[in-house]
């Protein structure tokens, strides 16, 4: 048996009754479980609580959503501008999470969840479209599979499930790990593709404190149980990194591993990335100060923040720097009198002489209204 219907048949047997090995406690925030039906509370399999992340108005993405609890718990968190689908590939949870859709709906004040099926490596393949292909054209021969793989890559190109920068906030809870080895730099890439540029990832996965060796990693009980198909905890930071995200770091770890098997520590951790922007560098004149506490500091792209200096940043870092995730590590300043945009990427390192940007406006100081000697 594959690792993919392992995964399928342990967690169908999970939509039927509570399987304790899949799940680590996890404290939720229980304001947002109060309106939720008690099978779903009970039946859900996670290992941390991305909700934290999600903002007001956000098109949210949860991979592997299975009974839905953090897609109705996110629901309450989007508010009535925002959108949550939910992407699973097992009927089971699915049918799970819809059984209560339009009670939710009700006690949400509008229908903004949604389900969809699908693969977590294969964010643009419709499995709905696909079951519903092999229901009129049933694969019996090798030109039947061609056509159905015909079939898949027109679907994937003219109707993909999820489109291209579509969605705000990408969530998972344990579920990046149930991904095959030779598929989890596809997955990565996927979650990419699907983000708006400025897009967000908030990903709580186990995660080990050394390789997997094969021979756990061919144990189907562990890699169902997610444990064996879990990313190192350098290369789950690196996966994200070769995808092209900045900013990519662990937002929150576990100091208590969950399990540990043949010496090999499995924790919890939550990782956040960004998609940047990719806009042109254009210069107005601005700078930014790295307030410390290192020496100095350097980002994806290139650039170098020693300490206390004024920086030249161009217009599309600086709005990173200063309202992004490291808008505490930075002091913003622009000039009094905006100056024509320029097309310019300061080498790294340069600095912006302090007459440049006299009278200007400071991002990130500490102030108070009526002075500093008030």
């Amino acid at each position: 048996m594959s690792q993919q219907a392992n995964v399928l048949e342990r967690y169908s047997e999970g939509a039927q009754a509570h399987q304790t090995e899949l799940c680590c406690a996890v404290e939720y925030d229980s304001r947002l479980l109060q309106i939720l039906p008690q099978e779903i509370i009970d039946k859900d399999y996670g290992c941390g609580d991305p909700s934290p992340y999600i903002r007001e108005g956000d098109v949210v993405l949860d991979l592997g959503s299975g009974g839905g609890k953090i897609c109705y718990m996110a629901a309450q968190l989007v508010g009535a501008q925002g959108r949550v689908i939910g992407l699973d590939m097992n009927d089971d949870m699915l049918a799970l999470a819809q059984k209560y859709q339009a009670e939710m709906a009700e006690r949400l004040g509008g229908d903004r969840v949604e389900f969809k099926k699908g693969l977590i490596q294969d964010l643009a393949l419709d499995l709905a479209a696909v079951d519903a292909y092999l229901a009129a054209n049933p694969v019996s021969r090798s030109r039947d599979l061609a056509r159905l793989e015909a079939f898949k890559t027109q679907q994937r190109k003219e109707s993909p499930l999820i489109p291209d920068g579509s969605v705000d906030l990408v969530i998972s809870n344990c579920v990046l790990n149930l991904v095959d080895d030779g598929a989890k730099a596809q997955m990565v890439a996927e979650i990419f593709r699907v983000l708006r540029p400025g897009g967000r990832v908030a990903i709580s996965d186990v995660i080990s404190d050394e390789a997997v060796p094969q021979h756990l990693r061919d144990d189907p009980k562990l890699w169902s149980g997610c444990i064996s198909g879990a990313f190192q905890e350098k290369e789950f930071l690196d996966a994200f990194l070769a995808a092209g995200f900045v900013a990519v770091s662990y937002d929150k770890w576990e100091a208590e591993p969950w399990q540990v098997v043949e010496g090999i520590e499995f924790r919890s951790a939550t990782l956040t990335a960004v998609k940047p922007e990719g806009s042109e560098c254009m210069d107005v004149g601005q700078a930014v100060i790295y307030r410390g506490p290192y020496t100095q500091v350097s980002d994806e792209e290139g650039h170098v923040f020693p300490r206390g200096e004024r920086i030249a940043v161009c217009e599309r870092t600086f709005r990173f720097l200063t309202t992004g995730p490291y808008k505490d590590d930075f002091i913003g300043i622009s000039p009094a009198v905006p100056q024509e945009p320029v097309t310019w990427c300061a080498p790294a390192g340069t600095r912006r002489p302090p007459q440049e940007t006299k009278g200007g406006i400071h991002r990130g100081g500490s102030w108070v209204e009526s002075g500093c000697c008030s």
